[in-house]
């Protein structure tokens, strides 16, 4: 059975959906408990993310997609912190093409954990974001992980 646990973000207020895995991020307006551990080290590691102490997430993440959706996001999940790569370098790593990418990603049911706010036009134009404040929230981020690579090397 699914659960949500809430946790205040620089972002918003994010739903961690899942039971013993993490199978969606929302924002959301309404508060919401659980004890569920899986759920609970999620609210952790995202609080030392925002804080600039966590660099790469270690949760167990079971997204809800088709076979070419996952293996786009497996292929973001390998996306350093801090780093940006093109929707044009990931579709010739799978083959496919930038906008293929583009539709994988805004599918994407757990941003944030599986990033793809690190994918980006090919001039570095910031182009969609599924997250909740779509673009704005994206800069948010690349912008959090700059600032925190700028400073810790």
């Amino acid at each position: 059975m699914s659960s949500c646990l809430t946790t205040q973000t620089p972002i918003g207020l994010i739903g961690i959906h899942g039971s013993k895995s993490i199978t969606k991020i929302t924002w959301t307006k309404r508060n919401a408990k659980s004890h569920l551990p899986e759920l609970r080290r999620a609210q952790e590691q995202i609080t030392a993310y925002f804080a600039g102490s966590l660099f790469r997430f270690d949760l167990l993440l079971e997204p809800s997609g088709t076979v070419f959706q996952r293996e786009v996001w497996e292929q973001i999940l390998s996306i350093p912190y801090g780093k940006t790569v093109y929707y044009g370098d990931l579709a010739g790593a799978l083959s496919t093409s930038p906008r293929a990418v583009g539709g994988a990603c805004a599918k994407n049911p757990i941003p944030l954990l599986i990033p793809c706010h690190r994918v980006v036009g090919k001039t570095g134009a910031l182009t969609g974001y599924s997250g909740g404040g779509g673009l704005r929230t994206k800069q948010v981020l690349l912008s959090l992980e700059q600032t925190v690579t700028t400073h810790t090397g």
